[in-house]
């Protein structure tokens, strides 16, 4: 009975998809449709199809609003406008040369007229080949206010789906994907739940975006947002029983209430993503082509970094970001002169220069400092309002001589700034901050908010923070300074309008050592759809035993760790490891040199989400290609055609595999190196241990 009411309920959801003439938008390839309509009480409803098939079953918009009630229904449709668009742009860091961003848009316009309202509302949806996108527009009008209690943007999808998703949670996206039907959300909501400096689970049903979703019959379907700007970010409310997903706002601390907004306003726009081919989903830019071009007038100063950092070494235990044991102290008045240092202060000058010198002879362009200023003795979860001015080094940390050293071999410093959550503090402090680094030469920083938010109630991702997180990248492009923003929201593509934000951490990374292998085969069909993750790859030494007190076995291989640098995008790559552990291994480092950070083409040529990936890039402005795959914990093999290459040329590549005795688990640098002739017509079988993976460079033969 059970299955015959869901196989109607598909049918009738299937028909309702049929509207009027000119409430409907189809794709520029036709294969993607979306419908609208108004319900006989009012209620906006769309619904979407996929090659003829319901993706989307039909799906009402609407709020709940604080002066107004519901805006769920009610509502008359004045007009709908339909519109093409067709370019191509070129980004300033990314995947592609140049992306096209080809749609076809409908805007229905309306009106929502009661004795205590008169509000003017549209919906504008956009359709492409690889998915569609809704948003809410307010145009300007009486009403110049509406404070949101929460949005009411449905998605129903059509059956018990295969679901790779992480719980919903105000604070933190620092999970490992939970893989299982939608109907089984509720009940592991609990077990996918892991301990953070901040995390504010709220609901057993619901999860976060981006949400990535295979049918029965191979369709692929992912939602999430784009453009998150003066909003909160969304997370989506499973409703049992109905494969419905129900839009939740973060809440604005204890107010009671989600957003303020003021007319005219456009919210971010509601993505979905669908194809029958797991690699659309990896190549799509999407998510991009629905923020707006670059905002800045000049972007020369903008670049790629390959970078190395004095910071594996204090996640692992081995040194410390603080210099003395004192604790429970004002910053102000602090006499670090007269201290005594605990002796495991990472960030001195010695050990700075070791890194420097080590990054300089590889050929990196920049050296990550974590722990070079005052105030981390008193930081962690203390929710202190001054935790750190952002300027003060500490006494072994010396900042002049330091970037003058690193500026004589050729590479930049990186500068941190972790506010522990206190926003109003770094609020006060960033603009003399940015200024510090423009006078000793910074262009990037790494931001950090860990902790939980100051002012007390706030939440990471409500929308004072995501306004902050936007002010600070706006505010460090006046200084032509690159961001790196941990612990902040999701991106949505705003790096399209801000290249300045060339990465952000978002979800789980290197620094949660024993992760599931898996992991990596997840995050570019979920976290990287908005934008590029600081992952932090690289790791070589994997018994963090043998040099730190932490001993966890990082569940990895060397091979698997190198593809990285080709399967998870991101213009700011790391080498997270210590010079000494890359030093016992310098064939293998070989590729984190050789590697770029921004490509000319990228090719997504195998995949299947939780399982393995295989990309292949061209190197920016070069005919060099670079493969890399990983798998989860499932050995396999894969045959990986090298139709990309350009035809009639002769290549050599140099791969980088996993031994037949590897093993993440237990015999993570068994690896091997060999070189191939090769040509466009070459198909070559790799195997990837289990937890592994394989990278191979590809330069024309000379």
């Amino acid at each position: 009975m059970k299955i015959y009411y869901y196989l109607l309920a598909a049918a009738i959801g299937a028909a309702a998809c049929a509207c009027t003439e000119k409430s409907n938008l189809a794709s520029p390839n036709g294969n993607i449709k979306v419908d609208f309509r108004l319900t006989k009480d009012g209620v906006p409803v769309y619904c979407a199809t996929y090659c003829g098939d319901t993706v989307v079953a039909p799906s009402s918009l609407g709020f709940d609003t604080e002066q107004f009630g519901s805006l769920t229904g009610g509502f008359k449709q004045l007009s709908v406008i339909h519109s093409d668009f067709d370019e191509i742009w070129q980004p300033v860091w990314g995947e592609f040369d140049s992306i096209r961003n080809n749609y076809r848009q409908m805007v229905v316009e309306l009106a929502y007229e009661a004795d205590t309202a008169d509000i003017r509302m549209n919906v504008e949806f956009r359709v492409f080949d690889d998915g569609f996108a809704y948003r809410y527009v307010f145009p300007s009008q009486k009403v110049k206010e509406l404070t949101i209690i929460d949005e009411k943007s449905e998605f129903a999808m059509t059956a018990n789906h295969t679901a790779w998703w992480i719980p919903g949670d105000y604070d933190t996206q620092e999970y490992e994907y939970t893989r299982s039907r939608l109907s089984e959300i509720p009940a592991k909501h609990e077990a996918a739940l892991v301990g953070n400096a901040s995390a504010t689970p709220f609901d057993k049903n619901a999860v976060q975006t981006s949400l990535m979703m295979r049918t029965d019959d191979s369709t692929y379907i992912n939602i999430h947002e784009a453009a998150l700007v003066d909003y909160p970010a969304m997370h989506l409310v499973y409703t049992p029983e109905t494969y419905k997903f129900i839009s939740a706002l973060t809440p604005a601390g204890q107010s009671g209430h989600a957003a303020v907004i003021h007319m005219p306003f456009s919210t971010p726009w509601r993505v979905v993503m669908v194809s029958d081919r797991a690699t659309d989903i990896l190549a799509t830019q999407i998510i991009y082509n629905l923020n707006e071009p670059v905002a800045l007038d000049d972007t020369s100063w903008i670049h790629p970094v390959k970078y190395m950092g004095v910071w594996w070494e204090m996640i692992t235990g081995k040194s410390q970001w603080s210099y003395t044991d004192a604790e429970n102290f004002d910053l102000a008045t602090f006499d670090y002169s007269k201290a005594r240092p605990h002796g495991k202060h990472g960030a001195n000058n010695e050990n700075v220069k070791r890194y420097i010198d080590f990054a300089a002879d590889n050929g990196f362009d920049q050296l990550l400092v974590e722990g070079w200023n005052t105030g981390w003795e008193d930081w962690l979860g203390k929710e202190k309002d001054y935790v750190f001015d952002f300027v003060t080094p500490y006494p072994d940390f010396d900042l002049k001589a330091l970037n003058d050293y690193a500026h004589s071999r050729g590479i930049k410093l990186m500068m941190h700034h972790e506010t522990s959550g206190s926003i109003p503090n770094y609020e006060q402090h960033m603009d003399t901050a940015y200024a510090l680094m423009n006078r000793y030469g910074y262009d990037a920083v790494k931001s950090g908010y860990v902790g939980n938010i100051l002012p007390k109630g706030e939440y990471h991702y409500g929308q004072r923070q995501v306004n902050h997180y936007l002010d600070a990248v706006r505010r460090a492009a006046d200084h032509h300074i690159m961001v790196n923003a941990h612990e902040a929201v999701r991106p949505t593509g705003l790096a399209r309008t801000y290249p300045n934000l060339v990465g952000n951490e978002s979800a789980m990374g290197t620094e949660y050592r024993n992760m599931a292998p898996g992991h990596v085969t997840i995050l570019p069909f979920t976290r990287l759809k908005g934008g590029p993750m600081d992952f932090t790859p690289g790791i070589f030494e994997m018994d963090l035993g043998k040099f730190s007190p932490d001993n966890t076995h990082k569940r990895a291989t060397i091979a698997g760790q190198l593809a990285l640098y080709v399967t998870m995008y991101s213009p700011l790559q790391m080498a997270a490891d210590m010079p000494e552990h890359y030093a016992k291994h310098m064939d293998a480092f070989q590729f984190i040199k050789d590697v770029p950070v921004d490509w000319s083409d990228s090719r997504y040529l195998d995949a299947e989400p939780g399982e393995f990936i295989v990309a292949a890039r061209r190197g920016k402005g070069s005919d060099n290609w670079y493969v890399g795959g990983v798998t989860n914990e499932q050995a396999r093999t894969v045959d990986v055609s090298m139709s990309f290459l350009k035809p009639g040329v002769k290549y050599l590549a140099t791969f980088y595999t996993d031994t037949p005795e590897a093993h993440s688990d237990t015999n993570s640098q068994a690896y091997a190196i060999h070189t191939e002739n090769v040509t466009s017509n070459t198909v070559s079988s790799v195997y990837m241990a289990p937890g592994g993976g394989f990278a191979i460079s590809i330069v024309p033969a000379e």
